[in-house]
């Protein structure tokens, strides 16, 4: 057959179907020319926000603010973005695995937040795959990486304090994502914590409460959640008078009881003074308790102690030990909760949730 046969061959066989093959004139000059198809990332530019924030006006409308939902809404119609649904098949193509970052393994606080997260997760679908940040940004961001190659169901993110790079790809991660730890206006997702800040400022309080007049502050490896404790702490300090001294000593190295010790003993030699310490954690309130109680002082009378979390140690030490209680268990299974019911499209209730904090006085800032 000749080029100029088949070529007449194919018209008359055009021509037969030519309702089915072809639009109207007037369709044709509504198409833009080389246009693309209008994706979720066209929609959050033009809104200026992330795309799981788009995905979620589009499929929970309820769980964004109505000013945000017009203007999404409204960009949608404007741009003319309809939702391709091959690409959302394969979006819902997750793994099984729930993944969860935090900085520590042998720290008992995250202990307890695993724990409470474990249980909850037990019994369904889906599993828990553990990465340790081990406090670097930059192995965070690594591993957030990892985790999101491998499509999880969930990301569970010790913190709030990711780098510019790891906020970005947690934010275009297309799974629930739940920050725990702290709190904060404006989370990725959701968040599950307490404020560090509040907390560390009532703790102070309660000391000049007990008619302590000269607190110090002992911290150790000193994290964002650490440096909060640390702010805190100076909120009541110069909330107490002009004449209030900020007295503290810190330190970049892990905590630890032998370091609460060393502690308190460099303190009491820069700054003899001191009647009561805040420590930014129980394990270096205890070992301020056998500094002090080696150099004689009377726990309570001469020297307050007050420590931060209220590991089950601080109720059983001689004397009782006064610390800030955190609800870390009741953290890990609020966001194994959240991951699960966004991902059976059930309510996942308020996307921030403080459980505050309790203060726990005991023996140890007792002055009478």
């Amino acid at each position: 057959m000749t080029a100029l046969s088949f070529r007449l061959l194919l018209l008359t066989a055009l021509s037969s179907v030519n309702d089915y093959l072809f639009v109207s004139k007037e369709a044709v000059r509504n198409v833009p020319k080389h246009s693309k198809r209008v994706t979720l990332e066209d929609v959050a530019r033009a809104v200026g926000v992330s795309t799981i924030t788009v995905s979620r006006a589009l499929r929970r409308p309820e769980m964004v603010s109505e000013g945000l939902r017009t203007r999404i809404t409204t960009a949608v119609a404007e741009l003319g973005y309809v939702p391709d649904p091959s690409a959302r098949a394969l979006a819902s193509r997750r793994s099984n695995v729930i993944g969860v970052l935090i900085p520590s393994v042998t720290n008992n606080v995250f202990a307890d937040v695993l724990s409470g997260l474990y249980d909850t997760v037990t019994g369904t679908p889906y599993y828990v795959q553990l990465a340790n940040t081990r406090y670097i940004p930059s192995v965070e961001e690594d591993l957030i990486r990892i985790f999101l190659s491998q499509r999880p169901a969930g990301l569970i993110v010790a913190g709030i304090d990711q780098s510019t790079a790891s906020r970005a790809l947690l934010e275009q991660a297309d799974c629930p994502v739940v920050q725990i730890m702290d709190v904060s206006d404006t989370p990725v997702d959701m968040i599950v914590g307490f404020s560090h800040r509040d907390a560390a400022r009532a703790a102070t309080e309660h000391l000049f409460a007990r008619g302590y007049k000269a607190p110090a502050f002992i911290g150790a490896r000193m994290d964002p959640r650490s440096e909060r404790r640390l702010a805190g702490f100076s909120d009541a300090i110069k909330a107490a008078g002009p004449n209030g001294t900020l007295r503290k000593i810190t330190t970049a190295e892990p905590s630890s009881t032998h370091l609460g010790s060393e502690l308190f003993d460099k303190l009491m030699e820069l700054e003899p003074e001191t009647d009561a310490i805040f420590c930014n954690n129980d394990d270096l309130a205890l070992g301020a308790q056998f500094a002090a109680q080696r150099r004689g002082l009377t726990i309570g009378r001469d020297i307050g102690i007050c420590g931060f979390n209220d590991l089950e140690v601080m109720g059983a030490a001689y004397p009782s030990i006064t610390s800030i209680r955190t609800f870390r268990r009741e953290m890990g299974e609020l966001a194994a909760r959240k991951i699960l019911a966004r991902l059976t499209e059930e309510d996942a209730g308020e996307p921030i949730i403080d459980l505050k904090w309790q203060l726990c006085a005991r023996d140890s800032t007792d002055r009478s």
